[in-house]
């Protein structure tokens, strides 16, 4: 861990509460339905035409639906960090309350024998990768042991 300053990699996609991150989604003002990343032009629910979000903080919990290993580099803009390219889990988790599922690196150390389907997860920041000025972050699933 370096004292560089920690940056979010995308910006506007997450909270940088490292406590309690949160991604920053959106919700239609007229049928409720969530989106991410943000939706700002239309509703995508087929049943409603609305063009109104409101900008919301996602749960930072929820169940793994499903996982895998990620053995293969990356294309670009991928960085890879580690040389030779180490693999790393993935997971997509479906949040608690909003019941959409998202994708997203499972946290340091964490491989795919360590998890299983609908085990709790929560959210929390990790480093992507770092450069000459700052560490650039990206949310990250941990499971919860249970």
């Amino acid at each position: 861990m370096s004292d560089k300053p920690k940056v979010p990699a995308v910006e506007g996609w997450f909270t940088m509460d490292e406590a309690s991150p949160h991604l920053i989604g959106s919700q239609c003002s007229k049928c409720k339905s969530y989106y991410f990343p943000k939706q700002s032009l239309f509703c995508r629910n087929p049943e409603c035409d609305s063009e109104e979000f409101d900008e919301v903080e996602l749960s930072n919990r929820g169940k793994i639906w499903s996982y895998t290993n990620n053995c293969y580099k990356p294309p670009a803009p991928y960085i890879q960090v580690t040389d030779p390219f180490e693999p790393f889990a993935l997971a997509g988790v479906q949040l608690e309350k909003e019941g959409m599922i998202i994708l997203g690196m499972l946290s340091d150390g964490v491989t795919v024998e360590d998890v299983k389907v609908g085990q709790e997860a929560e959210l929390v920041l990790g480093t992507l990768f770092e450069d000459d000025e700052c560490e650039k972050l990206v949310w990250k699933w941990k499971p919860i042991a249970g």
